[in-house]
């Protein structure tokens, strides 16, 4: 019996959860103790919109009357307002590539490269939201935040996008000072992929691209008479020895990862090439790093 959307979506948040929990718990503790700003809402000591309480000031003309604490304001002979401390939210953003063709996998790796970059990308929500950081996902319909809540929609909607999505991050606005991790194989022309994360680079808007590839795709292992089909069309084609084509296909690999490094350099973006037949917690643990690092430097001015 085939699993319902629902235990996917568990099955998934688990496995994220399992991840992310792997590694060393002080990490988040040193992070804060070094660099205040790890957390997503840094408070400012004034007020503004924010979750967080900070002080009660009596009612003057021009406030609202939702902000009225009138269970307070019972209590004394004046009209209280409730005010909560202003905070700067960093919203880590994050894509993960739900073309049909992430859903690939060969005999050497035991996972898709779609579900992989689920994974990742929920494993480090996890972190972020454990640190204090909202997240989002790129694309999806709901708000970005910080809570439980907001991970559960966020792997609901992974799971119901399978297989579905488009090759490249939707090219949005993103708040000034956040944060956009973008998970994919980013095969299509670099010329498209340009485009789009230059308009997603707006804002001083840090990013980190991540390249999923099968094994397979990265050495092309194949002999003899092989035929490749096109994952989601009707192209295909008959090597009568597969071999002779390795060189030339891996000479294109590198120009189109040589040409992802160097778009990353030119948006002072990072990039990260990682193979499905690795362990997952190698390049989350570089991610997670990389987004600390960049809080030491955008947080204080955000």
């Amino acid at each position: 019996m085939s699993a319902t959307p629902v235990t996917e979506t568990f099955e998934l948040r688990r496995r994220a959860e399992t991840l992310a929990s792997a590694l060393p718990p002080m990490l988040v503790a040193a992070e804060r103790i070094a660099n205040a700003v790890i957390h997503g809402l840094h408070g400012r000591r004034r007020s503004g919109p924010g979750e967080d309480f900070w002080q009660y000031r009596s009612y003057s003309f021009g406030d609202s009357v939702q902000s009225i604490d009138w269970r307070k304001s019972s209590r004394s002979d004046r009209v209280l307002v409730r005010e909560n401390e202003w905070a700067a939210s960093h919203t880590v953003w994050l894509w993960a590539s739900q073309t049909p063709g992430m859903d690939f996998h060969s005999h050497l790796a035991a996972t898709t490269k779609r579900d992989r970059a689920v994974l990742l990308a929920l494993a480090l929500a996890i972190l972020a939201t454990k640190a204090g950081e909202r997240v989002g996902a790129i694309g999806s319909p709901h708000r970005p935040g910080h809570t439980g809540a907001t991970l559960n929609r966020m792997a609901e909607w992974y799971a119901a996008e399978a297989g579905s999505g488009p090759p490249l991050p939707p090219g949005m606005p993103l708040p000034r000072y956040s944060a956009a991790v973008l998970i994919g194989d980013f095969l299509e022309p670099l010329d498209d992929i340009a485009s789009r994360l230059t308009a997603l680079a707006a804002n001083d808007v840090a990013g980190h691209v991540v390249q999923v590839l099968d094994p397979a795709e990265e050495t092309l292992p194949y002999q003899g008479r092989t035929e490749f089909l096109e994952f989601a069309g009707a192209g295909r084609l008959m090597a009568g020895r597969a071999e002779s084509l390795r060189d030339r296909y891996q000479a294109r690999l590198k120009v189109q990862r040589e040409g992802l490094r160097d778009l990353a350099r030119r948006l002072g973006w990072s990039f990260t090439a990682h193979s499905t037949g690795r362990p997952a917690q190698q390049v989350l643990l570089a991610l997670y790093c990389l987004l600390v690092a960049r809080r030491g430097k955008t947080g204080q001015g955000a």
